[in-house]
Parts: structure tokens; sequence; C-alpha cells
């Protein structure tokens, strides 16, 4: 950097007194002071993007004392900070759809059609049934296996698995037979064949 540049001369940097005078501030708000408002504090509810201007000693008081849902009551300011999450837009819940008149219609929706819609017939007729879990493959041979040992065939529902799974094991349990080791064996490919039809997703 060249000092006796004729650039050099003329950078001036004025020093804070004088940045302090361009700047007007307003006077502080405060009833009785003469101060400058040097800081913006908010009027509160209702005056949204409206401030008042204090100094810096009464701001600090104003701050102590400021409170945003004063004579609200507890329910309202519930109602309001739900609504903040969402930045005070509506929201639907999930599954809620524009075709329901009411949730209560919506909710029907749902449970009749488990959760889909099919608008358009894209899909064929899909009756749903949580409860079958229709299946949409061949049973293979294990799985057959597994359902024979049950007791069952290749119609039964989770429901029906587990409730005859539950019969099962209290049947040939030793505890119920005198404690006969020869319902051991039984019991134990009872265990088995459920544990495989649940680790498929039969049940």
């Amino acid at each position: 950097m060249k000092l006796n540049s004729k650039y050099f001369d003329q950078i001036r940097v004025k020093p804070d007194e004088d940045r302090l005078k361009q700047e007007q501030h307003p006077g502080c708000q405060w009833a009785g002071c003469v101060q400058a408002g040097t800081h913006k504090a908010p009027k509160g509810r209702g005056h949204d993007g409206q401030y008042v201007n204090f100094c810096i000693d009464h701001v600090r008081e104003y701050n102590k004392s400021y409170n945003y849902f004063e004579g609200m009551s507890d329910e309202d300011v519930v109602t309001y900070q739900k609504s903040a999450r969402t930045g005070h837009r509506p929201t639907w819940s999930l599954g809620l759809n524009s075709w329901a008149n009411s949730p209560a219609d919506a909710a029907e929706g749902v449970k009749a059609k488990a959760g889909f819609r099919d608008s358009f017939g894209l899909f064929g007729d899909q009756d749903f049934d949580p409860e079958k879990k229709t299946r949409r493959r061949p049973l293979r041979n294990a799985e057959r296996k597994a359902l024979a040992t049950l007791g069952l065939d290749e119609t039964a529902s989770p429901a029906e698995i587990k409730a005859q799974y539950k019969v099962l094991v209290k049947r040939h349990h030793p505890d119920a037979n005198g404690g006969g080791k020869e319902y051991e064996d039984k019991l134990r490919e009872i265990i088995q064949a459920h544990d495989y039809l649940k680790s498929v997703g039969y049940c």
C-alpha cells in the first residue's frame, strides 16, 4: 500500500460520535425518561409488527414483565400454541379426504376401505379385509405343513391361526398332562409351526 497515493487521503472513517449524530433515535417512551429510545420492544398481542422505543434500562424492565398471553385463559393459550405448530394454518388429519363431508364420514370411509380409496377402479375390487390378509401367492410346502401341524388348511385367517395355536399349546403342555414327556415332542412341533408361520407373515 502506497501511503503517498492520492486515493489514500480520500479515505475517511467517521468517528463514533459523528455516526451517532447522523442516526436519529426517537426518545424513550417510558414515562418521565429523557434518554434516546435506542431499543425496540413489541407492543403485544393484537399489535403484531408494532413496537415501542425504550432506552437500554427501560427495555430491560419492560422485558421482565412482558407476557404475550396476558388476559387469555389457559384453554385459549393451549389452542394458540397448538395452532402455532403449523403456522396458524388449517390442517387435516391423515386419512381424511376432501370427498368426506365431515371427519366422521371420512373415518367411516377409511374404515370401510381399510385406508384405501380407488376412485377410478384402477385396481379392481379391492375389498380388503385386514383380518383375512388375502394371500396373493400359492402356499409353499413348508407353510402347508405348518398349517397341517396346527390342524388348519390354507384358508385359515391369522386370527384363526393364533386361536388354534393357543388351544393346542394348552392341550399338549406337559403340565396339563401330568408331566408326561410324550407330549413334549408334539408341543415342540406346534411351537415351531407357529413360529414359522409368524416369520413368513401368516399371523
